[in-house]
């Protein structure tokens, strides 16, 4: 078993950001680690020494930058959507069963446009993905509409097992 990368966090600050209610202090204070790990490394492998908790909180990460900023089109262009295909079961791990869905709806829609999807493609023929795939505008909106649920069930996990995201010192 590969060495476990858990980020320090003294107990005071996680008590505090907690107590503020304020998630995306928490969500950052959590998954920031992993961003400044993988970037100092350079490396995805850096994700085999992560626990399936951080794995989902990093990969849900990227999903939710791309898909809130260009949609699961972007997200799919930009190299990314082997993150997606682990993320049902993580979901499910957190009781988010609508967003599970919803990331598998996506899949299949992946799988089923793969050839157009995977193409390189310039600026214009990237622009013109959203109109020969319309299909994704809808499931866009439902990610848009499900993410604020979502990230509150994954902190939820977090806060009831917090060994899994950093070792908490003080």
């Amino acid at each position: 078993m590969p060495h476990r990368f858990l980020p320090f966090i003294p107990l005071d600050r996680l008590k505090e950001v907690q107590a503020s209610n304020d998630m995306n202090e928490y969500y950052d204070l959590l998954c920031q680690p992993l961003h400044e790990e993988l970037y100092r490394r350079q490396d995805f492998s850096f994700f085999e020494e992560l626990t399936d908790g951080q794995q989902m909180m990093i990969c849900y990460d990227y999903v939710q930058n791309h898909v809130l900023q260009g949609g699961f089109i972007q997200l799919i262009q930009n190299g990314y959507v082997n993150m997606l295909a682990p993320m049902p079961g993580w979901l499910a791990t957190i009781g988010d069963e609508q967003m599970a869905k919803l990331i598998d709806d996506v899949l299949k829609v992946y799988v089923i446009n793969r050839d157009i999807l995977d193409k390189e493609t310039t600026p214009e023929e990237f622009a013109n993905l959203y109109e020969q795939l319309p299909v994704f505008g809808p499931l866009d909106k439902r990610f848009e509409s499900l993410h604020p649920y979502t990230v509150e069930l994954m902190l939820q996990y977090a806060t009831h097992h917090i060994d899994e995201f950093a070792k908490v010192i003080g």
